[in-house]
């Protein structure tokens, strides 16, 4: 089989987790595969490259922090190459130009447009195991591109499409998808199967096991997907179109703390302001979530969205310097929110998945600033501080409910 991996940052952290990779690696080799592996930077590495970033600069230009970047992931390739050579294996290391990823020119989110295979099926032919930088491309201009935090899993993925691989394989240091995050909710269980939708939706909402983009990726191209862990041999959780799973409310909850929220106050209650605001952000490359537009009130409305921390600085600098002409009289802002999300097919049939999801967050004691719904999701956004009491209550809530639903 062709094979394109995925090792997180984590999984290759020190030389010891290196080198328990390239056992793996050569293991798969040894039972006939073709492999294509993907990594991320080793550890902390993404984080110590931007904390020396804002010691230069805190407010270092995208293509420049771009250029610095890239180069974690190169260090994770080289240092694997040499631990499988090492080992009598042979192994080849590759970054995104040398690939040939070909991305859009929008520094640190770009999106994959192309990827040349030519390269890559020359190494394999020669029976090298081909190592490739996770996260990163390169654009029209030449220049390096990354594909935002948590890109590598959609390298992997956009890699296995683009390959025609018999199966893509996310390894990580949680053995699979699980209903919540078990570093916060300790009777989570993991699930042995979940759909792209439902995947999607958490990855989105800020499941951290599988990046949402990757997530698109196998649904559009039906990549066969599995998530596994590095460090044991047990049979991970596999993301496809259609499951069998039965009588239960949710499949996952999850939390995200790289959330701000801003206020836009005091706006001119009139059509096409909305628009203004909105095109504004897109233009400056801001991904909005929830959005919460007040009525009318003395000819004036508010509005409220959230965005990603790392866009905040961005956005307000756009808000501001075009507040006259939004009309607006005052942008206010937090980064002390946080978003708890439910997600399940279920949801659509299941009346009454709403009022359970509230009443556990009253239960709790928690205060819910704004809302959004669809067909298989709830989102609610709550102060950061309430978050992990907040998850563990929802969770338990739906986890009755699902046990109580079986013996029915």
């Amino acid at each position: 089989m062709l094979i394109v991996q995925k090792y997180g940052g984590s999984s290759v952290a020190n030389a010891e987790r290196v080198f328990n990779v390239a056992k793996r690696i050569l293991k798969a080799k040894k039972e006939g595969n073709d492999l294509v592996v993907v990594l991320s930077a080793q550890g902390k590495t993404t984080d110590g490259l931007i904390a020396k970033a804002k010691e230069i600069n805190p407010k270092a230009n995208r293509r420049e922090m771009d250029m610095l970047l890239v180069t974690g992931e190169q260090q994770s390739v080289a240092l694997m190459s040499m631990a499988i050579n090492a080992l009598g294996g042979r192994a080849i290391s590759l970054n995104g130009s040398q690939v040939g990823i070909e991305t859009t020119n929008t520094y640190s989110n770009a999106r994959i447009r192309k990827i040349q295979t030519e390269r890559i099926e020359n190494e394999l032919e020669r029976g090298n195991v081909v190592l490739v930088t996770g996260f990163q491309g390169v654009n029209t201009l030449g220049d390096m591109t990354t594909l935002g935090r948590g890109g590598s899993d959609t390298s992997a993925v956009a890699l296995a499409a683009a390959l025609n691989a018999d199966v893509c394989e996310i390894y990580t240091d949680v053995d699979g998808v699980y209903t919540a995050d078990p570093r916060v909710v300790k009777d989570a269980q993991k699930l042995d199967e979940i759909s792209y939708d439902e995947m999607l939706e958490l990855a989105s909402l800020g499941a951290k096991v599988l990046h949402c983009r990757s997530v698109e990726l196998a649904k559009k191209y039906n990549v066969k997907l599995s998530v596994l862990s590095s460090m044991t041999d047990a049979e991970g959780t596999e993301v496809k179109e259609e499951c069998k799973m039965e009588r239960m409310l949710v499949s996952g909850v999850a939390a995200d703390k790289n959330v701000s929220r801003i206020s836009i106050m005091g706006i001119k209650d009139e059509p096409g302001k909305a628009f203004e605001v909105f095109t504004l952000m897109a233009k400056e490359k801001v991904s909005v979530d929830i959005i919460l537009q007040s009525t009318g009130h003395d000819g004036k409305q508010d509005i409220s969205f959230t965005i990603g921390k790392d866009d905040l600085d961005i956005a307000l600098k756009a808000l501001e310097e075009n507040k006259e002409r939004l009309t607006a009289e005052t942008v206010l802002h937090d980064d002390s929110v946080a978003k708890l999300s439910i997600v399940g097919a279920g949801m659509a049939s299941n009346p009454g998945v709403a009022a359970m999801f509230f009443e556990s967050m009253y239960d709790a004691g928690v205060n819910i600033q704004m809302i959004s719904t669809s067909e298989i999701k709830i989102t609610v956004l709550i102060a950061e501080k309430d978050i992990d009491t907040a998850m563990v209550a929802v969770h338990d809530k739906f986890k009755n409910a699902s046990v109580n639903m079986r013996k029915n």
